[in-house]
C-alpha cells in the first residue's frame, strides 16, 4: 500500500526554481504534499508548494533542518549542501539522489574523472587547481590551443564555460579550480535522460538533438527524436543507460553527449535532476520528465517514455539590451499557432540570455514543427521595463 496521495506525506525538494515549480504540476495532479527551500522570496516554486521556506541552500543547518520535515528529500538544483544531505541519510531520511551520487557530480572534474574510471568515452581533459596553473600550462605547451575551459563547480546556463582560443582570454575567466578539455569536432550535441528507482527498474527517453545560441552557449531548441541514424541513436541510449548503471542514481539522470565526426558518442556532462533537454516531454511524451522524477524516487512504476509526436522545445530567454520587470511580446500570436504551449517560469526580472519560460511545438511531422519552432522564436520577444547602455 503506498501511502503518498491525499496524506501527510511530505516530499522535500531543494531549489524553487523553475524544475521546481514544473515539478509540483505533477505533485498536484498526484495531490502529494511538498515543502521547497530556495533563497530568494520570489521563487518560482513559492505559489505551488505547500509550504515555502526561504533559506540558503548552501548552509548546512537550514539544509539539515528543512530536510527533517520532509519524508523524501529531493533537490532540482547541484548547488545544495552534500554534508547536510549525508547528515539526513544517516538519520534515515531517504535523499534522492543521493549524497554520494551527487558527490561525484557536483564538481567537473570529479565527474570527468569517474568518466575515466568506469571506462565512459568522455573528452581528454586536464584539471589546474588556480588560473595561474592554467597559464603555466600553456606556457610549458602542455595544453593545445584551442580548448574548452570549464570551472570545477558553480558553472550553469553557459556559465562557467568557455572556449580558449589565446592565452589572453585566460585572464577573463574565473579563478579556482577547472578542467582544460580537448575541443572536440562533432557533428551533434545529443542527450539522453534515464529514470532509475529504488527497485533498480530504469528506462530510457528517446535521444534529443539540441541546437545552441552561438554567444550564451545556451540550448535554443530541443528536437525529438533527435534526426541521426537509428545506429547512432542506439548507442546514445546505451552509452547513457552505462552511465546510469555507474552512478547508481535513484531519480532522473540527464546525460548529454557529444556525436562526433566519426559518429563516436563521447559524454559531455551529466546532471541527477529534471533537465532542459527534458522539458519537450511535458506536452510530447506519454510520462513527462517530471512526473517520472516523482515515479522514480518514491519507487513507483516507471510510465512510458515513448513520443505521442515529434517535439521541439524553444528556451525563451531574456533579449539583450534589457533588464527590469519582465514584458513578453508577442506571446497572444503564438498561441493561435498549432500545437504551440508556452510555459512561463514565473521570474519576474529579466536580464540578457535569463531562462525565463519555454515553448513547446508537437506535430506528427517534425520537420513541420521545427518549421514552426524558428517562427515562435523569431515572433515572441522577452523585454523589460528597463533598456541597457550598449
Amino acid at each position: 500500500m503506498t501511502r503518498y496521495f491525499s496524506s501527510d506525506f511530505t516530499v522535500g525538494i531543494l531549489g524553487g526554481g523553475q524544475l521546481g515549480k514544473m515539478l509540483l504540476y505533477d505533485t498536484r495532479k498526484f495531490d502529494i504534499r511538498t515543502i521547497v527551500l530556495d533563497p530568494s522570496p520570489e521563487a518560482p516554486c513559492r505559489i505551488a508548494c505547500d509550504h515555502f521556506f526561504q533559506g540558503d541552500l548552501m548552509d548546512f543547518n537550514t539544509v539539515l533542518e528543512f530536510g527533517r520535515k520532509a519524508d523524501v528529500v529531493t533537490f532540482e538544483i547541484e548547488g545544495v549542501n552534500v554534508e547536510a544531505l549525508e547528515q539526513l541519510e544517516k538519520e534515515g531520511k531517504k535523499v534522492y539522489p543521493s549524497s554520494a551520487t551527487l558527490k561525484k557530480i557536483q564538481d567537473k572534474s570529479v565527474q570527468k574523472s569517474f568518466f575515466e574510471s568506469h571506462g565512459i568515452p568522455t573528452a581528454p581533459f586536464k584539471k589546474y587547481q588556480s588560473k595561474k596553473a592554467l597559464l603555466d600550462a600553456i606556457e610549458k605547451g602542455e595544453i593545445q590551443l584551442p580548448f574548452v575551459w570549464k570551472s570545477a563547480t558553480g558553472g550553469y546556463d553557459g556559465r562557467g564555460v568557455a572556449v580558449v582560443r589565446s592565452k589572453e582570454t585566460v585572464n577573463e575567466l574565473s579563478e579556482g579550480t577547472c578542467i582544460a578539455e580537448e575541443l572536440i569536432p562533432f557533428k551533434n550535441e545529443l542527450a539522453v535522460i534515464v529514470a532509475r528507482n529504488p527497485s533498480g527498474d530504469y528506462k530510457t527517453y528517446p535521444v534529443v538533438e539540441m541546437e545552441f545560441h552561438p554567444e550564451a552557449n545556451q540550448v535554443e531548441y530541443v528536437i525529438c527524436p533527435a534526426r541521426v541514424e537509428a545506429s547512432v541513436a542506439e548507442k546514445a541510449r546505451k552509452i547513457a543507460e552505462k552511465v546510469s548503471e555507474a552512478y547508481q542514481h535513484v531519480g532522473l539522470l540527464a546525460v548529454e553527449m557529444f556525436q562526433t565526426k566519426d559518429d563516436e558518442i563521447l559524454v559531455n556532462e551529466v546532471a541527477p535532476r529534471p533537465h532542459n533537454s527534458g522539458h519537450y516531454s511535458i506536452e510530447a511524451a506519454y510520462t513527462n520528465q517530471f512526473e517520472q522524477h516523482l515515479r522514480a524516487i518514491l519507487d513507483l512504476p516507471l510510465g512510458n517514455t515513448e513520443s505521442k509526436a515529434g517535439g521541439v522545445m524553444v528556451n525563451l530567454v531574456g533579449a539583450e539590451g534589457y533588464t527590469g520587470n519582465v514584458i513578453y511580446e508577442q506571446i497572444s500570436e503564438i498561441m493561435e499557432m498549432k500545437g504551440v504551449t508556452p510555459h512561463i517560469y514565473g521570474k519576474k526580472v529579466t536580464r540578457p540570455f535569463r531562462k525565463m519560460g519555454h515553448v513547446t511545438i508537437i506535430n506528427e511531422d517534425l520537420g513541420e514543427a521545427r518549421k514552426i519552432a524558428e517562427k515562435v522564436k523569431n515572433l515572441i520577444k522577452v523585454t523589460g521595463s528597463e533598456k541597457i547602455n550598449p
